[in-house]
């Protein structure tokens, strides 16, 4: 497929020919067809699934992480623990300014949505400039905005390419690859934490409950919002 072909043939193309493909063949196509990607990972519950998958089939990939400075102690301790365990040398932990705008690491309490697009949204869109695309662990499953999630799309607003390469696992498929593959599990799900983002704003869930009950409990917010359909943001929750 040549490189010079418009990005949105290429997208086509590759959703065509990769549509019951595994999602290694996936990532393999997308690193050739868009060598320069990154990977955008949160470290979170089940973010170690597609690191591994990653790992394997490119080992130097960049990995950009996304520390919000409100992070859980372990989810910290989490990231350096797989960096090192799957020898991802290339991570680069992004932090915003909030020197201006959240001196005091209040904005969470007053405005959610504010807070997470200062810590979160402008960082990410600021970093992936340097990249022809980005590699994301959303899933069909995970909503019903998702349900038609194709292996790759073209980010309207920006002209990048966004691979799913695990679109279409479901949530038994994620836990028994990371099974499989005896892969380190983020410390706080065994302590009631399905969906962990940053620790002011989650907290634990009980049986039963949605596995993201504990995001912004008590508010109408669900998502921190970092993707874009068509210019607009769309509000997901972690990328991985």
């Amino acid at each position: 497929m040549p490189l010079d072909e418009p990005l949105g043939a290429r997208v086509d193309a590759l959703n065509t020919a990769l549509k019951h493909h595994a999602a290694a063949d996936v990532l393999r196509r997308a690193f050739h067809a868009a060598p320069n990607l990154a990977l955008v990972s949160s470290f979170g519950a089940e973010s170690v699934a597609l690191l591994h998958l990653v790992s394997v089939v490119k080992p130097d990939v960049q990995v950009l992480f996304i520390d919000t400075m409100l992070l859980f102690p372990e989810t910290l301790a989490y990231q350096r623990e797989v960096a090192k365990k799957l020898g991802l040398h290339r991570v680069q932990v992004l932090r915003a300014d909030t020197s201006t705008a959240d001196p005091d690491n209040t904005l969470h309490l007053r405005d959610t949505d504010a807070c997470c697009n200062l810590r979160k949204t402008q960082v990410l869109n600021e970093a992936l400039k340097e990249f022809d695309g980005w590699i994301t662990g959303r899933k069909r499953f995970q909503s019903g905005t998702r349900a038609e999630l194709p292996a790759f799309e073209v980010e309207q607003d920006t002209g990048r390419m966004k691979v799913n390469p695990l679109a279409h696992w479901t949530s038994e498929d994620v836990q028994e690859y990371m099974a499989e593959n005896a892969l380190p599990r983020h410390p706080l799900v065994v302590r009631g934490y399905p969906s962990i983002g940053c620790a002011p704003c989650t907290s634990p869930v009980a049986e039963g409950e949605d596995p993201r009950a504990g995001r912004w409990r008590g508010q109408e917010k669900e998502e921190c919002g970092i993707h874009f359909v068509n210019g607009k943001m769309v509000r997901i929750g972690a990328t991985t």
